[in-house]
């Protein structure tokens, strides 16, 4: 599977452009790290962009990821990228036990959520969001409240990394593409 198949099917099964959105806000976060883990890219990238593809058809526990990784599997996607989808729902129970898994899963929510930010910005964009900004909105309960703080924090713990230089690593990342992003 490589990233031009990995689009085709986000396209094909994910109408929204928010959801289409959030998986290369995922991606653009993802391919950072790849980058520092000397990891492999294309992997990464699909990784991402296949994460929450079956969102609109499945929305509710446990059916998301579920259901995609079975489709996944039926188009010839690897093991790997299927468990680290499985793995980026807690309640698969789908222990994260790759660098893959665990950074899906520690970039999934954060993107989401620097995006939220971003949008309440004076001017829509990724360039006025700050960590500490990103800080704030996390105690407000009520900001983007889909968006588990508990996943952002315990996704920086399980890559090693502290939370603000998780927060600061994604914004540069989704950054540097905030053309793809259209932020």
């Amino acid at each position: 599977m490589n990233r031009e198949q990995a689009i085709d099917i986000l396209f094909e099964y994910t109408k929204s452009d928010a959801l289409r959105k959030h998986a290369f806000a995922v991606e653009v976060c993802m391919l950072a790290y790849a980058e520092k883990f000397n990891e492999e890219n294309e992997e990464w990238s699909v990784t991402a962009i296949l994460h929450d593809f079956d969102y609109e058809m499945y929305p509710t526990a446990p059916e998301h990821p579920k259901k995609g990784a079975e489709i996944l599997a039926e188009k010839g996607v690897s093991e790997k990228i299927r468990r680290a989808i499985l793995g980026h729902a807690s309640y698969t129970d789908v222990p994260r036990d790759t660098l893959l898994a665990k950074s899906l899963f520690a970039c999934d929510e954060l993107a989401g959520f620097i995006t939220a930010v971003a949008l309440v910005r004076p001017n829509k964009t990724v360039e006025e969001v700050e960590v500490k900004s990103v800080l704030k909105k996390m105690k407000d309960k009520a900001f983007a409240r889909n968006v588990s703080r508990e996943d952002i924090i315990l996704g920086a713990d399980e890559i090693g990394i502290k939370l603000d230089d998780h927060i600061q690593f994604c914004i540069d990342a989704m950054r540097k593409n905030k053309e793809l992003l259209r932020l």
